[in-house]
């Protein structure tokens, strides 16, 4: 059997295999609480050695898309309790994507109606989905947003502080930082969206400050072995750029491995599109983290099939593999890896621009 389906351990995380789940917004959740569909997705996907949840606000002013789940309602907890437990009673893991979209959100999805919060007030060139007075759903360009202000920065750490012990109470495993696709955490490590002048914006070591600074906070709070992240150094999504990506993010790796996490999720080139965006020498990414000490679970994604996926594990490039899109439309991707069966393909109708989400029902387990 190849080691690619062999038990392993991320942080603390028992898993039963090498294959992740990758986070994959879909859209199910009014009023951003989750229920009776978010539990069956995620039962149906218990197979997968670790779940990584859909983005899940840490706050009001983190959400982006209408009808996402969130983790800063009682309700929400209690729904999120209801997932854990099926995804747990089928023998799987899962953590949640601790989410804040900065500036890809709409002023109808913030509170109050108020704009949207970035490092910069430069307007993306992107779009979100909201919902219309008569309920039905659109697109939209993103609001053009506001400026933090620096004495706003301790209260959104606090922010995801809360997030990751609210995830802990809702019986997740962990969770993973969202610090790629180009929301907030990200616009703050790119020079194209960051343009601040204070503590948090110019140098690399000043646009990589917030994330380290939230990334601290949760693993005080939870535990470096519960807590992982996930950067996307080379995305365009949602339009963010840099002029040179291997500088920030090899500062950002080793930064990261001094806290000994759990695992570092990588998208390797354009999130759901092509792996040769740019040029990026992903191994000396992962060099770099190593150097410095760096320990956790090395988890690999974006266009792996599974010849790939094998090649990447049994050669010791990476030690987890996630799928996003595959997983929705082959609940049981894990078996078919396995017996080397075909996949589904994904209709088209599930899925938004560039990115695994959708709005229509998914396939169930024959």
């Amino acid at each position: 059997m190849s080691k690619l389906f062999e038990p392993t351990t991320v942080g603390n995380i028992s898993l039963s295999n090498r294959v992740a789940m990758a986070p994959l917004t879909r859209n199910r959740s009014p009023g951003a609480i989750p229920n009776d569909l978010n539990v069956e997705y995620y039962r149906q996907r218990a197979t997968a050695g670790l779940i990584v949840s859909e983005g899940t606000a840490i706050s009001h002013q983190a959400q982006g898309y209408a009808d996402v789940p969130g983790l800063y309602l009682p309700e929400a907890i209690e729904g999120w309790k209801k997932v854990t437990a099926a995804v747990h009673a089928a023998g799987g893991k899962i953590v949640t994507q601790l989410w804040h979209v900065g500036r890809i959100s709409h002023t109808s999805l913030q509170p109050d109606g108020g704009k949207p919060v970035a490092p910069s007030a430069i307007a993306a060139k992107s779009k979100t989905y909201i919902l219309n007075a008569d309920g039905s759903g659109a697109f939209a360009e993103t609001s053009e947003p506001r400026a933090l202000d620096l004495s706003e920065i301790p209260g959104l750490i606090e922010d995801y502080r809360h997030a990751a012990r609210a995830a802990i109470e809702a019986g997740f495993d962990g969770v993973e930082i969202h610090a790629a696709n180009g929301y907030l955490l990200e616009q703050f490590m790119r020079s194209n969206s960051n343009q601040r002048t204070d503590a948090y914006g110019g140098s690399i070591e000043n646009r990589i400050r917030l994330t380290i600074e939230v990334v601290d906070a949760i693993v005080k709070e939870i535990g470096a072995d519960r807590t992982g992240i996930r950067i996307s150094p080379t995305t365009p999504a949602n339009d963010v750029s840099d002029p040179d990506p291997a500088a920030v993010y090899t500062a950002l790796v080793e930064k990261l491995a001094g806290f000994d996490l759990a695992f570092i999720h990588v998208i390797e080139g354009a999130t759901g599109g092509p792996r040769d965006v740019l040029p990026f020498d992903w191994k000396a990414l992962k060099a770099a983290y190593r150097a410095k000490g760096g320990k956790g679970t090395w988890m690999v994604n974006n266009g792996y099939d599974r010849a790939a996926a094998l090649e990447a594990v049994e050669g010791g490039y990476a030690d987890v593999v996630a799928f996003g899109r595959p997983f929705i439309a082959n609940p049981d991707l894990v078996r078919r890896l396995k017996e080397d069966t075909a996949w589904n393909e994904v209709e088209a109708a599930t899925l938004y621009g560039g990115g695994a989400q959708g709005y229509t029902t998914y396939p169930t387990l024959a």
